[in-house]
């Protein structure tokens, strides 16, 4: 049985619906291991997108189940608020591809994260999805990380813990007789002497951070329970913070012994395999890493033909599949957790160190394996041929970015220590510049953001926070890894084997537009034109006109929706080339990497957007990556059925077409013999293996990101009431969020704070994306700079808050034109410093208000429909007046505002025979 044949018995069945019993009956299935394949085969093509699980035990085809039964099934992600959006799953995703509202009083006992079938109700007025949660399908949080607190409330089930993430808003009880664990310090744990020191008072556990286990999930009417599986400390010790982090994005940061026994009977070097690979270990190859890099998994060597001016540019990458092979308990482990993970004072590696820092690790003077790209490119920097080897090296030198760096700068002591290999790093320098700008004919966008870096002292404290320097050093081991990952991705593409790609999607055009009108603000363009704009109308809304026969209304309601947009990656480069330089740079090149999507792993080659690439992958990082592993499967395999690893690139390379669903993408390398196409794993495998490192990766780096701001604001403490230089990086209803200039720490100026400026009342203009003064006309836009001063630290919601300071003369002006205004004038004199709102109000205009002056005030009563989003205070609508069509504008309101009230889910509606 394949997935095609068990999804097209699905399709078959009545109601393109089927239980597992009659699967197992209806297929013949006989012991365990056929039932359990039969279970593995739903799982994967449920993760696919292409079921839905719709029961217990009870499975439908997708499609059918969305059209039909209004049934999708998808991620939740709640808000601290109470209410959440479920993102559908791959497959599943509506018509104009927005997330499904979920109103609080619907979450049904869901949890953050869960996998969760929704009953999606037709679209409002707005064209927004409204749902409720029929069931959760997969819990994710076995584990809930959280502050102990003791109950003051005698009809407490238990005590209970406060859960880190904000997003679980209810509280896990405890049972007032559960047993506390052991705290054992392992190995596996980075603590602060003092905090591994500590022996916790079972008696007094208050402000104790913990690890809670699920024991009972929470449901409409009871909240969660568990137990205590760890007892991590108190929050602000030293370590506590890493390990807080790793428990709430559920990091595997353990490896089980299986694992560990494994790696060490595979790390060890076999001779006979060393004598059978191409042998590169005369070459003068060397790593440049880091300096506080332990997994060295590239090398690089270039050489240049002085007759022909061609560049050879060798990458030799370490050969982790030879010691991780498919099925086995390392694969298993590594796939579960997809990458390495790294904080600022430590990391979580995908493979046990045997591995990643022993027998993989490409380390000097040491025989290593490798699977290596060597390509031959012309003085224009295309490259002309490759070949994909399986070889043997020899590092001669381990070299840091600072080394490098300092070499290609001058520095004489660096240049007489590594005197043999100036004359390569020079090379490797020119071609890197070389490979550069043949990047940047093809319109390649290269955002060069600096990252903040964070500083430890002697004893493990935050001392600062600096900026990431990226020179030619970085850039060379760049260009280089880039051109091997595209040279390995088209060798595979060619052969039309079945593989991972790294794509990067087209922006979508609603983002373009955004971006456009917010660059517009500082005097920038993309030059994309008009945005093409659709029209069309819901079933439901057609259903509906066509009862209302002729008394209905003749003019039903349509939506808009944005059209496709032509933008090339070609116009972002331009752009980014025009405020190279500018003081609006950062901020701009900011709001051109919030309009692109984010980049992703595929089955599917789609090409890469923003590195104008038709054909990318990862191949250079198997001992960080899985999906590097997988590629380097795929190419052994190749090789080891005797496929030839040379392939020559066609001149002129266009940018990745998209290809349609069920078609072939189109080659574009030629002049390479092709082997019979084969399998070497399923697409279908592959697509979950592309889902989970996509899932993975973006996990790792919200607790990357989460980690480096809970160390800022660790280290902003002793620095409330000073002042600083800040940029405004956005502006919404609930304030101003800006960044500090030369620590990098962002933060928070609440909308509320802005009226002790000037006694004014300030309101948030969405059509401008600006807070407006509605006295003083006062405002505030993203990319102002602004002088800020740390007010206090919010630590539940872990953020900083500021306050706006105002320079000496506008304090002048204000006091100024305060003192003006108060005074008395004679009748007919012009007071010179009026305000327009007062001007206003004295000429009987009338009071200054947030309502924006083009919308007109809501007239009469709310009609009965809008009952439910306009509130229960709302004054009903009087028999007697007129009935109008579409709501008013007052009844429309926001998510937020709808999730604020409990909204009832709508009720389907009879059909009458």
């Amino acid at each position: 049985m394949t997935d095609r044949e068990l999804l097209r018995h699905i399709e078959r069945s009545p109601g393109q619906r089927a239980g597992y019993k009659q699967l197992v009956r209806e297929f013949s299935l006989g012991g365990g291991r056929e039932r359990r394949l039969l279970l593995e085969h739903l799982a994967r093509l449920t993760a696919a997108g292409h079921l839905t699980k719709v029961d217990k035990e009870q499975w439908a085809i997708a499609k059918a189940a969305a059209s039909r039964d209004n049934l999708i099934a998808g991620r939740l992600d709640l808000h601290r608020d109470g209410f959440g959006f479920v993102r559908p799953n791959e497959g599943q995703r509506l018509s104009g591809g927005e997330d499904i509202f979920i109103p609080p009083n619907e979450i049904s006992g869901a949890m953050q994260g869960d996998q969760v079938l929704v009953d999606v109700a037709p679209a409002r007025n707005d064209g927004r999805r409204l749902g409720r949660i029929v069931r959760v399908l997969t819990r994710r949080n076995a584990t809930v990380v959280g502050v102990f607190h003791y109950s003051r409330s005698e009809r407490a089930p238990g005590n209970y813990i406060r859960p880190v993430d904000e997003r679980m808003g209810q509280p896990v009880f405890i049972p007032y007789d559960a047993e506390l664990p052991e705290t054992t310090v392992t190995p596996h744990r980075v603590l602060g002497k003092e905090a591994a020191a500590k022996v916790y008072d079972p008696e007094n556990l208050e402000g104790l951070v913990m690890n809670v286990e699920i024991t009972q999930w929470p449901t409409p009417h009871s909240p969660a329970r568990g137990v205590i599986r760890e007892i991590l400390g108190y929050e602000d010790d030293f370590g506590v913070d890493v390990e807080m982090v790793i428990r709430k994005h559920h990091l595997q940061h353990t490896f089980p012994e299986n694992v560990l026994e494994e790696a060490r009977a595979v790390a060890h070097l076999d001779p006979d395999l060393v004598a059978s690979r191409r042998d590169f270990r005369d070459l003068p190859i060397v790593t440049i890493d880091g300096e506080t890099a332990r997994d060295f998994d590239d090398a690089v060597l270039v050489e240049q033909d002085e007759a022909t001016g061609h560049w050879r540019l060798q990458v030799h990458i370490a050969d982790v599949a030879e010691y991780v092979r498919p099925g086995t308990a390392l694969d298993l482990e590594a796939r579960l957790r997809g990458n390495s993970v790294y904080f600022p004072d430590r990391a979580i590696p995908m493979l046990p160190q045997e591995l990643s820092t022993d027998i993989c690790s490409l380390r000097p003077d040491e025989d290593r394996l490798v699977l290596s790209c060597l390509m031959n490119i012309d003085p224009s920097g295309n490259v002309v041929d490759y070949e994909v080897t399986e070889g043997v090296i020899r590092s001669a030198r381990r070299m840091t970015y600072t080394q490098v760096h300092k070499i290609l700068d001058g520095d004489e002591a660096t240049r007489a220590e590594f005197a043999p290999l100036v004359p390569a790093f020079e090379r490797m320098q020119k071609l890197a510049e070389i490979l550069h700008h043949k990047r940047d004919r093809r319109g390649s966008i290269d955002f060069d953001l600096p990252e903040p870096i964070i500083e430890f002292d002697e004893f493990g404290a935050m001392k600062a926070v600096t900026r990431s320097e990226r020179n030619w050093a970085h850039r060379l081991i760049e260009e280089f890894m880039l051109s091997a990952n595209e040279s390995v991705a088209s060798w595979i593409e060619n052969l039309s084997v079945p593989s991972i790609y790294r794509i990067h999607e087209k922006p979508e055009p609603r983002r373009v537009v955004e971006f456009e009108e917010m660059a517009a603000s500082f005097g920038y363009s993309l030059g994309v034109g008009n945005l093409p704009v659709k029209t069309f109308q819901t079933r439901g809304e057609r259903r509906e006109r066509r009862g209302e026969g002729r008394g209905g209304s003749r003019n039903a309601r349509q939506h808009e929706v944005a059209g496709d947009i032509a933008i090339s990656p070609k116009m972002y480069q331009k752009l980014t080339a025009k405020i190279a330089g500018k003081p609006e740079e950062r901020i701009v090149a900011y709001l051109m990497l919030r309009s692109l999507k984010q980049a992703k792993y595929s089955e599917r080659n789609e090409g890469h957007f923003a590195l104008a690439a038709p054909s990318y992958t990862h191949f250079t990082s198997p001992i960080r990556r899985y999906p590097d592993l997988i590629i380097h499967r795929i190419a052994k395999a190749l090789l080891a059925a005797g496929v030839d690893g040379h392939g020559v690139l066609s001149a002129g390379e266009p940018h990745a077409k998209q290809t349609k669903p069920g078609k072939e993408p189109a080659l574009r390398i030629s002049a390479v013999p092709k082997a019979p196409a084969f399998e070497v794993i399923s697409e279908t495998d592959l697509q979950l293996i592309a889902g989970e490192s996509s899932e993975n990766e973006r996990r790792a780096a919200d607790a990357e990101r989460e980690l480096v701001e809970w160390k800022k604001l660790k280290f902003m403490r002793d620095r409330v009431g000073e002042d600083f230089s800040a940029m405004i990086l956005s502006a919404t209803k609930y304030g101003l969020f800006v960044e500090l200039d030369d620590l990098f720490v962002e933060g928070l100026v609440p909308i509320q704070s802005l009226g002790t400026l000037d006694s004014d009342y300030y309101s948030y203009r969405e059509n401008t994306r600006e807070i407006i003064g509605e006295r003083w006309g006062r405002k505030f836009r993203i990319g102002q700079r602004v002088r800020v001063v740390l007010e206090r630290i919010d630590g539940p919601q872990k953020r900083l808050q500021f306050g706006i300071l105002l320079e000496e003369e506008e304090l002048a002006q204000l006091s100024d034109g305060k003192t003006r205004t108060r005074g008395k004038t004679k009748k007919g004199e012009r007071r010179e410093t009026e305000p327009v709102a007062k001007k206003a109000a004295r000429k009987g205009i009338g009071k200054a208000t947030n309502r924006n002056p083009k919308k007109g005030r809501r007239k009469g009563p709310i009609p009965d429909f809008a009952i439910n989003v306009a509130g229960p205070n709302a004054k009903k609508k009087s028999p007697g007046t007129k009935r109008s069509g579409k709501p008013s504008r007052a009844s429309r309101r926001s998510m937020q505002q709808d999730a604020a009230q409990s909204i009832p889910y709508p009720k389907k509606k009879k059909k009458k025979r």
